[in-house]
């Protein structure tokens, strides 16, 4: 047994053991691995605290998102009613100006026709009374003539006016 090849591997192996022992290695690499599990530990807990906070910052993005959406949507509708608002005023301005063009119009012609038969009048009574005038000055002479002329110009100024 003491010439094997396995005998002293084993002898080797078990003195190598025990002066990595009495050197303390199997505590050097028990405390690596616990330091390198609680850098671990401590980067997933970060890990976690940061999904936590981006959850929280979604769902703050989201409901500005939807009320951003909302304003938005009040905007817009309270656009279109003033608009429309708008639109009324200026038919129903537009429907009285109109109107009052056309009662304009209509007060003008009127005066027109009235200013026009009020002319017509004061031509026609003057040239009856020229006529009146001529036809009495030749079949009538003297004071009886100056009389019915007179009298026959205020009746016809009478009728016509």
């Amino acid at each position: 047994m003491l010439f094997e090849a396995e005998f002293w591997v084993v002898v080797a192996f078990v003195i190598f053991f025990g002066v990595l022992g009495y050197f303390g290695v199997h505590k050097s690499l028990t405390g690596t691995l616990d330091k390198r599990s609680a850098r671990i530990r401590s980067e997933l807990e970060e890990a976690a605290r940061l999904k936590e906070e981006a959850k929280a910052l979604l769902a703050e993005y989201k409901q500005k998102t939807a009320n951003a959406e909302k304003e938005a949507a009040a905007i817009i509708e309270s656009a279109k009613e003033d608009a429309e608002r708008l639109a009324a005023e200026a038919h129903a301005k537009l429907e009285d100006f109109v109107a009052r063009r056309t009662q304009m119009a209509e007060t003008k012609i009127a005066q027109a026709e009235a200013q026009a038969l009020a002319e017509v009048r004061s031509v026609a009574a003057e040239a009856a009374v020229g006529a009146a005038e001529k036809v009495l000055a030749h079949t009538t002479k003297g004071s009886l003539a100056e009389q019915l002329v007179s009298r026959g110009i205020e009746d016809v100024k009478k009728k016509l006016n």
